[in-house]
C-alpha cells in the first residue's frame, strides 16, 4: 500500500518537476546562442540580451496574477493553459524570421505561459503532499530540477545548436511541453475552481507595470542615463501606487491581488531576499560567462555549453545531497553556506580566468557556484513557504516565484548592461564583481534569519520559524 502511494506521488511529481525544469531551461539556454541568433536574425548581443530579459521579466510581472487566477480557474486548468501558451510560443520562436517575432514567441508567449503554469506547480505540490516530510522532498525535487534546468540550459542548448540549429532548441522545448501535458493527466486538482471569485485587475496592471518600468530602467542605463533614471523613478512610483491600491481594497474588505499581511513576517521577507539574490546570481553569471566566451573568446555554442557542465554538475551534486544535508543542518546554515561558496566561486572564476587563456580555467569557479546554489535553493523556498498557513499558500507561492523570476531578470539586466558596455575593456570582471557584491547582500539577509535550532523531526530541515503558523 505504501509502495503504491509512493509510485502515485512520483507520477504526480514528475510533470510538476519537469515543468519547472523546462521553464528554468528556457531562461538560460539562449545564452549560448547569442552569436548564432544575432547573426541569423541580423541583430546584436544587446538585442538577444533584451529578448532574454523580457522573457524573465514577463514571468516575474505576471506570476502573482497567475497565482491568483488558479483560485478562479482551477490549478490544473491553469497548468494546462500555461503549457499550451508556452508550446505555441516555442514553435513561433523556432520559426522566427526576425528579432521582433522571437520576442513575441519566446519573451511574451513563453513568459505568459510560464506565469500561468508555475504557480500551479507550487500550489499543487503544497496541496497534494500534505505532510511536512513529503512536501519538503517534493519541493526539493522541483527546486533541484529548476536549478539543473538553469545550469544545464547552456549545455543542452549548445549541443542542439551545434548539431542542428538554435531553432531546434525551441522545438525541443515544445516536445518537452507535449510530454508534460501527457503526464499531467494523472494530476487531480484537490480543490474545485471558484469562477465567482473576484480578480483585482487594477492591482495586476499596476504591479506588472511597476516591475516592467524598473527592469527597463536598468536596461536603459547603457544608452541614456536620464531615460534610465526616469524609468526607475516611474517604476518606484507605480509600485508605491500598487501598494496604496492594495491597502485601500483591504480596508474596504475587498480581495486584493496580494495581501499586505505577507510582508509582515520578517522571516519570510528575509527568505524572499535570499531567493531573489540566488536567482539573480545564477542568471547573471550564466549570461555574463556565456557572452564573454562567445563574443570575446570566439567560442561556439557547444564549446560554451561544455564549459557550463561544471556548474551543472555542482548543482546536481548538491541537490542530490540536499535531503541528507537538511537532516543535519538548519536551513539558515545551509543558505549562508550556499552564499559563501557561491561568492567564493565567483572570486575563483575571476582569479583563474584573468591569469589563463585555457577554457578549463572556468571549471573550478563554475563548479563552486553550482555547489553553492544547489545547497541553498530548496532551503530558501522552505523557509518562505513554512511561514504561512494553508489558506495563504497560493498567494505566497505566486509571490515567491515572482520574486525569484524578478531576480533572474535583474541578473541578466544588471550583469548584461555592464557587460555589453565594454566587452573588451574589463567589463567581464566588473559584471562578475557586481554579482559578488550583490551576493554579499544575500548573505547578510541569510545571517539575519532566526536560528530555529535543529532540523525538524521529519528529517527535512523545514522547521517552522517561531511565531509562524504551521502549514
Amino acid at each position: 500500500m505504501a509502495e503504491a502511494a509512493a509510485v502515485g506521488a512520483r507520477r504526480v511529481l514528475a510533470p510538476l518537476a519537469l515543468a519547472q525544469f523546462i521553464c528554468s531551461f528556457a531562461g538560460s539556454n539562449m545564452n549560448v546562442m547569442i552569436n548564432d541568433i544575432s547573426e541569423d536574425l541580423d541583430t546584436t548581443v544587446q538585442g538577444v540580451q533584451v529578448a532574454i530579459t523580457i522573457f524573465l521579466l514577463v514571468m516575474a510581472a505576471l506570476m502573482i496574477p497567475g497565482g491568483k487566477l488558479t483560485d478562479k480557474w482551477g490549478r490544473k486548468r491553469c497548468l494546462l493553459a500555461g503549457l499550451m501558451v508556452y508550446g505555441v510560443g516555442a514553435l513561433l520562436s523556432a520559426a522566427a524570421p526576425g528579432l521582433g517575432v522571437l520576442i513575441l514567441g519566446n519573451s511574451i508567449l513563453e513568459g505568459v505561459g510560464t506565469a500561468l503554469l508555475i504557480p500551479p506547480v507550487y500550489i499543487l505540490t503544497t496541496l497534494l503532499f500534505t505532510d511536512t516530510a513529503s512536501r519538503a522532498r517534493a519541493f526539493g525535487a522541483i527546486m533541484a530540477m529548476g536549478g539543473i534546468g538553469a545550469a544545464a540550459g547552456p549545455l543542452i542548448g549548445g549541443l542542439i545548436t551545434s548539431a542542428i540549429s538554435w531553432r531546434a532548441a525551441f522545438v525541443f522545448q515544445a516536445l518537452v511541453i507535449v510530454v508534460i501535458v501527457v503526464l499531467s493527466r494523472k494530476i487531480d486538482d484537490p480543490l474545485p475552481p471558484d469562477p465567482a471569485r473576484p480578480f483585482d485587475t487594477v492591482g495586476a496592471v499596476l504591479s506588472a507595470a511597476g516591475l516592467v518600468l524598473l527592469v527597463t530602467g536598468i536596461l536603459a542605463v547603457d544608452n541614456n542615463g536620464w531615460l534610465a533614471l526616469g524609468l526607475l523613478v516611474a517604476g518606484a512610483l507605480v509600485l508605491a501606487g500598487f501598494f496604496t491600491w492594495v491597502r485601500g481594497r483591504e480596508r474596504k474588505g475587498q480581495e486584493a491581488l496580494l495581501s499586505t499581511s505577507l510582508f509582515r513576517n520578517r522571516t519570510s521577507n528575509l527568505g524572499l531576499i535570499t531567493q531573489n539574490t540566488q536567482w539573480l546570481m545564477l542568471m547573471g553569471v550564466s549570461f555574463t560567462v556565456a557572452a564573454y566566451l562567445q563574443v570575446v573568446r570566439g567560442y561556439d555554442a557547444i564549446q560554451t555549453g561544455i564549459i557550463f557542465t561544471a556548474a551543472t554538475l555542482g548543482i546536481l551534486a548538491s541537490s542530490l545531497a540536499a535531503e541528507k544535508l537538511a537532516r543535519r543542518y538548519a536551513q539558515r546554515t545551509l543558505i549562508m553556506t550556499g552564499f559563501i561558496v557561491t561568492i567564493a566561486g565567483i572570486a575563483v572564476l575571476l582569479a583563474l580566468v584573468a591569469g589563463s587563456p585555457s577554457p578549463w580555467a572556468f571549471a573550478p569557479g563554475l563548479l563552486l557556484i553550482g555547489l553553492g546554489l544547489g545547497v541553498m535553493l530548496t532551503p530558501s523556498v522552505n523557509v518562505v513557504q513554512s511561514c504561512f498557513a494553508e489558506a495563504q499558500q497560493g498567494e505566497i507561492s505566486g509571490l515567491s516565484r515572482s520574486v525569484s523570476n524578478l531576480g533572474s531578470s535583474l541578473g541578466t539586466a544588471v550583469a548584461g548592461t555592464i557587460l555589453v558596455a565594454g566587452l573588451s575593456s574589463g567589463a567581464y570582471a566588473a559584471a562578475m564583481a557586481a554579482l559578488a557584491v550583490i551576493g554579499l547582500g544575500g548573505l547578510t539577509a541569510a545571517a539575519l534569519l532566526p536560528r530555529v535550532g535543529r532540523p525538524s523531526a521529519g528529517g527535512t530541515g523545514t522547521a517552522t520559524p517561531p511565531g509562524a503558523p504551521r502549514p
